[in-house]
């Protein structure tokens, strides 16, 4: 008999072959008696400071199937290093693509400051009425914009459609060069070509070691004071002083976050109170679209002895 543990923050559960035995667990209580013989374990919203107690328990283990893009949480919580750890790639493009755009929409057509207006009750004539389409210094529209993603992976070959269907010029940057579904793909090599013509600089990196403030002083100089910096990938990835004195030097244009390196954003950031950035407390993904298919094939393939997909290299 294979036991897999599979959290309560999932509705239902996937279909499994004969011989394999699905046992719910909750993400906020310990472990419960069946993880002393499991065999595998799905991961989705488990607090940082219980994820250690499945990996203590679950000695049998391995395989854990962490429903996240990333898996920094489910390595740093203790399971061996012949487990083998599968992620939730391609679970979130479609919800994170969609609230990326959200966010960069909210930037560039000033949601935030028609929102203040309204508060206000002042009608902002200088946000309405007859406008140039590319103002001087400003980035109004989305139609000839330059959008530079950067982290082109399965959420960018989603949102980067969305981009281009409403007249942005996308400008992938990644690892390997070349062309991803249509756009032009760069390496961070070419950024001091590619960022003083950006518009919107999209941020989707993993949390690495190498990633650790990318968005950072450099990249933010490069930048035209027009720009503005959306990050959905990971907090880490942003160096959020350097933003916030480019934001208030007039270095950039403004910014929205998702993702920060201290979440929930404390109460006493500085990020809460400028009013040229948007925080979003990472609402982008949290829905795992397709989670029960994924698990089910993999259920499949690990009762079989076959690889694997979304295998994470440790």
């Amino acid at each position: 008999m294979t036991t897999i543990l599979v959290p309560r923050t999932v509705d239902g559960v996937p279909p499994v072959p004969d011989g394999v035995r699905v046992v719910p667990y909750d993400v906020d209580a310990p472990p419960p008696p069946a993880a002393a013989d499991a065999d595998a374990v799905v991961v989705w919203g488990n607090p940082a400071d219980r994820l250690a107690e499945p990996a203590a328990a679950a000695r049998r283990v391995r395989w854990v199937q962490t429903l996240a893009a990333g898996p920094d949480a489910v390595l740093a919580a203790g399971f061996g290093r012949d487990v083998v750890v599968t992620n939730g790639r391609g679970l979130h493009d479609a919800t994170v693509a969609e609230h990326v755009l959200a966010l960069t929409l909210a930037c560039v057509r000033r949601v935030p400051e028609l929102l203040r207006a309204q508060a206000e009750h002042r009608w902002a004539g200088e946000l309405g009425g007859l406008q140039p389409l590319h103002p001087a210094g400003e980035v109004r529209t989305l139609v000839g914009a330059h959008v530079t993603v950067w982290g082109f992976g399965s959420i960018a070959a989603r949102l980067a459609p969305l981009l281009g269907g409403l007249g942005a010029h996308v400008t992938g940057v990644a690892t390997t060069p070349g062309e991803r579904h249509g756009f032009p793909v760069v390496t961070p090599a070419a950024l001091p070509d590619v960022l003083p013509r950006t518009d919107v600089l999209i941020g989707l990196l993993p949390a690495l070691d190498a990633t650790r403030h990318a968005i950072g002083p450099r990249v933010l100089d490069l930048l035209p004071s027009r720009a503005w910096v959306v990050n959905a990938g990971r907090g880490t990835t942003l160096d959020e002083a350097a933003l916030l004195a480019a934001v208030r030097a007039g270095a950039v244009a403004g910014a929205a976050l998702d993702v920060f390196e201290t979440e929930p954003l404390p109460p006493g950031s500085p990020l809460w109170d400028e009013p040229r950035v948007l925080v979003s407390p990472h609402a982008a993904g949290g829905r795992p679209v397709g989670w029960q298919d994924l698990v089910a094939d993999n259920v499949a393939r690990f009762v079989a002895r076959e690889p694997l997909r979304n295998v994470v290299t440790r």
